[in-house]
């Protein structure tokens, strides 16, 4: 099993691969700026191809090279419904972008609380509105990694203060990340990972600020 994260674009955002010894093809969660070019290099290493592009949140930073992924390996894109929009459209959830960026569209919907079997790999959706409206976290029960992108951070949560997000709803999303093992360890969208034992204060602080 490899999982491997690397950090680009101008936010340093996480993308993350994921890959199985008995699948040649690996999943992809999220997809920054110059990401593309980083991945088809180490894969060509592995000698393994991405068969699956997952999209935690639409939020420019993390669709920058979704366009650019889906051009390399033409592969299926998955994302919750209600942040499809920014992802066929670029810049229409009112964040400013830095840059011009290609939209596509997906080919498949995440349902909170559905099991995928994905490349070989066990994937379970969570659906986590909060820092936008269709922010997902995809828990990989094998491995204890639960790919939580701008939802929970080390030593912080999502940003609240953006046009997109739904503060009312972020405290249930936080729960249901307690309720994950305690050893369960956390790969966020920014900086680095994280377990949900180290975090549960930030979490339960949240509840009562």
């Amino acid at each position: 099993m490899i999982v491997e994260v690397f950090a680009s674009g101008p936010a340093e955002t996480n993308s993350v691969l994921v890959c199985t010894d008995s699948s040649p093809q690996a999943v992809l969660f999220d997809a920054p700026l110059h990401c593309v070019t980083h991945w088809q290099s180490r894969l060509k290493q592995l000698g393994k191809t991405v068969g699956t592009l997952l999209i935690t949140h639409s939020h420019w930073d993390h669709i920058a090279d979704a366009a650019a992924a889906k051009k390399a390996w033409n592969m299926p894109v998955g994302i919750h419904k209600e942040d499809v929009g920014n992802l066929e459209k670029p810049g229409s959830d009112g964040l400013p972008l830095w840059f011009p960026i290609e939209g596509i569209g997906a080919d498949f919907y995440v349902v909170n609380g559905e099991e995928k079997r994905i490349c070989d790999l066990k994937v379970c959706v969570m659906h986590t509105p909060g820092h936008t409206s269709g922010c997902v976290c995809y828990y990989l029960p094998d491995l204890k990694v639960v790919i939580s992108g701008d939802t929970l951070f080390q030593g912080s949560i999502g940003n609240l203060s953006f046009a997109t997000a739904r503060p009312k709803l972020m405290e249930a999303s936080l729960k249901t990340l307690l309720n994950l093992p305690a050893d369960t360890v956390v790969m966020p969208g920014h900086g680095d990972a994280t377990t949900i034992g180290k975090e549960q204060g930030i979490i339960k602080r949240f509840f009562y600020d």
